[in-house]
């Protein structure tokens, strides 16, 4: 992924540098890290999480749907979950889910934003 960078301020594009045939894994690229937040690109291209593997992450999770579409599960539910592009989701820590499908062509473009609820951490008694 192509980012511009002129002092400060960074610019870059979400549709940059897709590729046109299915990988064997999903791309990654961070864009943003500081300490509670981490902002991803993540390019899909038929890739799914395995049947018996849940995502419990100890952040939430605020996702995006760029590009493509995709079929999420969450834990508890009996049917996916449609993203097409534009839908987003927010997905609190220790929220089990888990992708079923990607669209491979063109790519599925999502964008997550990883961060500590530090409201959240205040209410159960934490700082």
């Amino acid at each position: 992924m192509r980012l511009k960078s002129d002092g400060a301020v960074k610019a870059g594009s979400l549709r940059d540098a897709l590729p046109d045939q299915p990988q064997p894994e999903e791309l990654v690229d961070i864009l943003l890290e500081s300490p509670g937040l981490r902002l991803e690109r993540i390019v899909s291209t038929g890739q799914a999480t395995l049947d018996d593997d849940w995502y419990d992450q100890r952040w939430d999770e605020f996702v995006v749907l760029v590009s493509g579409s995709a079929r999420l599960r969450l834990e508890g539910e009996d049917e996916d979950r449609v993203l097409e592009a534009g839908d987003w989701i927010l997905l609190p820590a220790h929220c089990r889910h888990r992708v079923t499908w990607t669209q491979s062509k063109p790519p599925t473009v999502w964008l997550a934003i990883h961060y500590e609820d530090s409201l959240s951490r205040r209410e159960a008694g934490g700082r």
